[in-house]
C-alpha cells in the first residue's frame, strides 16, 4: 500500500465506524456487494459514504437517527465507501445504474430491487431532521410495498 492509501486509510476509519457501530456491514469488495445482493432478501438500506462534510455532518448522523426511530426496520444494513472502496462502489451502484452516481448517498432496495434513492442533492444543505425525515417516510413506503 502506497503512503496516500495508507494515510487515506487512516483519515476515513472513524467515518467508517460511525456506520459500523450502529450496525451497518461495510461491503469493501465487489465480491462482498454480490454476495450481499444474491443472499439479500427484504430491505436494504445502503449507505454510500463519503469522506465529505455533507456525509459527516448531515447524511450519517440522519441515517442513524432514522434506523433508531423507524418502526419499520430494514432487515439489513450495508455501507460502502465511494472513493476508498471503489470497486465495491461500483458494483453496487451497477444494482441501480439508472441513477447518476452520487455520493453520499442513500438506496433502499427490495428483494434486490432499487425501491427508492436519495442523492446527495437531498442531502447536501439540508437539516439533518429534515434528511431524517425524509428517510423514515421512505421507509414506511418501501414496507408497505
Amino acid at each position: 500500500m502506497n503512503a496516500y492509501d495508507e494515510y487515506m486509510k487512516g483519515i476515513v476509519a472513524p467515518m467508517r465506524q460511525q456506520l459500523t457501530d450502529e450496525g451497518f456491514k461495510e461491503l469493501a469488495t465487489a465480491e462482498e456487494v454480490n454476495e450481499h445482493m444474491s443472499e439479500a432478501k427484504g430491505v436494504s438500506l445502503v449507505v454510500i459514504n463519503s469522506v465529505c462534510g455533507c456525509a459527516a455532518g448531515l447524511a450519517r448522523p440522519a441515517v442513524i437517527e432514522a434506523v433508531r426511530q423507524a418502526d419499520a426496520k430494514p432487515e439489513h444494513l450495508v455501507t460502502v465507501f465511494a472513493g476508498q472502496d471503489k470497486e465495491a462502489t461500483a458494483q453496487m451502484r451497477n444494482y441501480f445504474e439508472e441513477i447518476p452516481p452520487s455520493s453520499p448517498s442513500v438506496a433502499l432496495l427490495k428483494d434486490g430491487q432499487l425501491a427508492y434513492f436519495i442523492p446527495r442533492e437531498q442531502i447536501e444543505g439540508h437539516p439533518v431532521e429534515h434528511i431524517r425525515d425524509h428517510l423514515l417516510q421512505a421507509l414506511e413506503q418501501v414496507a408497505a410495498e
